[in-house]
């Protein structure tokens, strides 16, 4: 892991870009991209009241979020490989302005779930930018302990900010990582962008690739199908093209896969948990809404900031052993959180599959960085935040499902 760590910012030449970035500005850039994913867990039922509608069909507010972080995550990443951080802020700055505002003005949930795609899409390329400028254990270990803690204190915030202004302030929380655009324009190299292929068609794919399986836990007969077919077919057209979109290099690297695919499953445990912790709080302690937001900081915190710790530890410890025990402790998790009514124990589950979740994410990110070509990095970056963000899109469809 060290070892990966130091050629990522050899590959960058001379002084790391990111040096000229300070890290809290990373950390703000990036973590509010959570308020997105937790910050309407306890509002679901204010969102469904004031569209007149059901709390499923609000919580597709959610599901778009996932969906726009998903697919903007790896189109975003393609962006800056070919144009450079600064384009990328520019965009996502302009994506988030206007999804935040289609969500503070909805009138309908169409336009909630348009808006909660749009935004989530500049969310999604500030945060990839972010861990782009992050070239170090210790530094990734501070972007990803920032969405975790966001994450963390997301449904209480959301709670307390529904209470003393509205639905929709909550809903424009992640607006709060434009304040850390001008210290990254400022930070980064107009020239940092390299060469790379542009690939409409494969673009096109991956697009309703994610889409297919965003939708797969709502329409599982339709989209799973779906979702397998696009899947061969890009699998395909990787091995026709192999410098397409996504690149040979990247798609059929297996230890890249690998890292993709245990970040997908642990942020599933996660996000499931999160959303499913306040009924199983509500069924086992009779706490409300805003007691279990305040009871679920406990463990939600020490499992983002101890990731960060964990994380940056992790360079000392083989990759094997740390996907493991990633492995164990996610695992671990549902079972417990499953087989206990006891209140610490189910508090103990939470903060197991959040440690696990956000641990996992900025270890396997640096995993996923560098193991491919240096050329590829952007690109490796993406396509594994797609794979963890996937599952914001799965865990609280699971947990809705779960509850009915």
């Amino acid at each position: 892991m060290d070892h990966l760590q130091h050629s990522a910012a050899a590959r960058r030449g001379g002084q790391p870009a990111s040096d000229r970035v300070a890290t809290p500005w990373l950390a703000l850039l990036a973590g509010p991209l959570s308020y997105g994913i937790a910050g309407p867990a306890l509002v679901l039922d204010d969102v469904a009241r004031a569209m007149g509608t059901g709390e499923q069909t609000a919580a597709s507010a959610v599901t778009a979020f996932g969906w726009g972080i998903a697919l903007g995550t790896p189109l975003l990443a393609a962006l800056l490989a070919r144009r450079g951080v600064r384009a990328v802020l520019s965009v996502a700055t302009a994506l988030m302005v206007a999804g935040t505002v289609l969500l503070v003005l909805s009138p309908n949930v169409p336009v909630l779930v348009v808006g909660a795609a749009v935004q989530a899409l500049g969310s999604a390329g500030l945060t990839v930018t972010a861990m782009k400028l992050a070239d170090s254990a210790r530094r990734m270990g501070v972007v990803t302990a920032s969405l975790a803690v966001v994450g963390s204190t997301g449904p209480l915030s959301g709670a307390l900010v529904a209470d003393a202004l509205s639905w929709q302030a909550v809903l424009a929380l992640p607006l709060l990582a434009v304040l850390a655009v001008p210290a990254a324009r400022r930070g980064a190299s107009p020239r940092e962008a390299a060469p790379a292929s542009f690939d409409p068609l494969g673009m096109a794919l991956l697009a309703l690739l994610v889409t297919a399986a965003v939708l797969t836990p709502h329409r599982p007969l339709v989209a799973g199908p779906a979702t397998v077919a696009l899947l061969l077919v890009l699998a395909a057209r990787t091995k026709a093209r192999p410098d397409g979109f996504p690149a040979a290099a990247v798609a059929r690297n297996g230890r890249f896969l690998g890292a993709c695919a245990l970040a997908f499953a642990l942020g599933v445990v996660n996000f499931a948990l999160l959303y499913t912790a306040p009924e199983l709080l509500r069924e086992h302690a009779g706490w409300d809404g805003t007691r279990s937001g305040i009871w679920l900081l406990a463990p939600y915190l020490l499992g983002g900031f101890g990731s960060g710790f964990l994380v940056a530890a992790s360079a000392r410890v083989p990759h094997r052993a740390v996907a493991a025990a990633l492995l164990a402790a996610g695992a671990a998790a549902p079972l417990l959180a499953a087989a206990t009514t006891v209140v610490p124990l189910l508090l103990g589950a939470m903060a197991l599959g959040s440690l696990a979740a956000s641990t996992g994410q900025g270890v396997l990110a640096l995993r996923a960085a560098g193991v491919v070509p240096a050329a590829h990095e952007a690109e490796a970056l993406g396509l594994f935040n797609l794979a963890y963000l996937l599952s914001v899109a799965f865990g609280p469809a699971i947990a809705v499902m779960l509850s009915q």
